[in-house]
């Protein structure tokens, strides 16, 4: 029994390497992401005329598709931890791995409603997933609400 437990956690840690969890650091491994530096408008809408015009975007997004053609967005703080992540594609994610240590989080929330009654939208203090979507085209994002930029509206995000 022992053994197959040790199995288990191990089949479930070994795609950690290949995106990123929320709250962590960005994925390394990822096939070839692309990296996009971003300037959300609300940010540049409130800088000031004393600010360069070069200044530092308060995130950076890196994408990449999985082996099944989902889209992911890691939305990274300067600091290096994945404050957001957002997916698009024909199917859901691993949302074990994109959501890391707040996947009880996101089990809770799917529990907590009726099957099939729409979009799950969820959030406590530390915590928000938005998830929808029908057979082909599933999307969502999921976000630390205390991690995001000041200036950062959820709307930058998408």
């Amino acid at each position: 029994m022992r053994i197959l437990k040790i199995a288990m956690l191990a089949a479930a840690l070994l795609p950690v390497a290949s995106h990123a969890t929320l709250g962590g650091a960005p994925s390394a491994s990822s096939p070839s992401p692309t990296m996009l530096h971003a300037t959300p408008q609300s940010a540049a809408a409130s800088t000031t005329g004393t600010s360069s015009p070069t200044a530092a975007a308060p995130y950076t997004v890196r994408e990449s598709r999985d082996a099944n053609g989902v889209a992911i967005r890691e939305y990274v703080l300067p600091s290096n931890v994945v404050f957001a992540v957002t997916w698009e594609g024909p199917i859901r994610p691993d949302m074990t791995v994109l959501l890391g240590s707040y996947f009880p989080n996101y089990v809770s929330a799917g529990e907590s409603r009726a099957r099939g009654t729409g979009p799950l939208i969820e959030s406590n203090g530390d915590f928000r997933i938005e998830s929808a979507g029908r057979l082909g085209h599933f999307f969502g994002i999921a976000y630390l609400p205390r991690l995001m930029p000041a200036h950062v509206r959820l709307n930058d995000l998408r």
